[in-house]
């Protein structure tokens, strides 16, 4: 019995299934105080990519995160999202008092069992609690925030208060990150660090992050996309296609220019008046 060669010319791999999306919005809208805040949203966010929320105050930055997290219903679309568990939350910045006596290890370690009340019944769950444990130090030290993290957090600086937070929002492993205004208050050089700090969390464990940002240039490098919310409308793209004078004209309805400056920031000027107050947008 003979059997054919075969052509190895004409054996084709089967395609590689493509991952599901970690994050979809399809044709997404909320409404509040009777009016349409926000419409035809459309965004797909992927495992270990970083994606910008822009626009002026009271566009409803902060409420698509709260849509995200089911806090705001949306009016319209279609909104899909991990379980909750598979979701990490850091809300708009606030500082700790400086007599906070908490120390910082104590605040990461809410994010894993926050929810719980009582004190543990000795011996019930010893190896879960060492598990926690080393879950705990892990991700502080994955932060860079292991030489204060027993200091109380009332006396840690905005950048390590933020750091620690950010490792309370990634103890439990998310799928998804959800990020308001996390540089808010903090100086440049802090910025930049949580901005590379962020941008490696995506890139080597996997996480989809979605950050609200009122200056998109600590970040612009790190970014895989933007949703920039403006008029009541949205667009979504590539930081290159969305943040020029042509897209943004087109989504203000007026003229509006994009600079970048000799260190290569990006300036929004020639805002609508009422968005003016506001200051720059990216």
């Amino acid at each position: 019995m003979t059997t054919a060669p075969i052509d190895h010319a004409t054996v084709t791999e089967p395609p590689a299934p493509v991952p599901a999306p970690v994050l979809e919005l399809r044709g997404a809208a909320v409404r509040t105080g009777g009016r349409t805040l926000w419409s035809d949203v459309d965004l797909t966010v992927g495992a270990g990519e970083f994606t910008a929320v822009l626009g002026p105050n009271g566009v409803g930055k902060s409420t698509l995160v709260k849509t995200l997290l089911g806090a705001v219903p949306s009016a319209a679309g279609t909104i899909r999202v991990p379980a909750r568990t598979d979701v990490g939350y850091l809300p708009q910045r606030r500082s700790f008092d400086a007599a906070v006596r908490i120390r910082g290890i104590d605040v990461v370690r809410l994010g894993l069992d926050g929810h719980r009340w009582g004190l543990p019944i000795p011996g019930v769950h010893r190896a879960r609690r060492r598990a926690e444990r080393r879950r705990v130090d892990e991700v502080i030290e994955s932060v860079g925030a292991t030489g204060y993290a027993h200091r109380p957090i009332g006396r840690c600086s905005g950048g390590e208060q933020q750091r620690l937070l950010l490792a309370q929002a990634l103890v439990t492993r998310p799928r998804l990150l959800l990020l308001d205004e996390p540089l808010d208050s903090l100086d440049l050089p802090n910025q930049s660090a949580i901005a590379a700090l962020l941008g490696r969390i995506c890139r080597e464990d996997g996480v989809a992050v979605v950050m609200v940002a009122h200056d998109v240039n600590p970040i612009l490098h790190h970014l895989d996309r933007v949703v920039y919310l403006a008029q009541g409308r949205a667009v979504a793209g590539p930081p290159a296609e969305v943040i020029t004078s042509e897209t943004l004209t087109r989504l203000y309805g007026a003229p509006v220019e994009v600079l970048r400056t000799a260190d290569g920031r990006l300036v929004v000027v020639g805002v609508p008046e009422d968005c003016r107050s506001c200051g720059p947008c990216c």
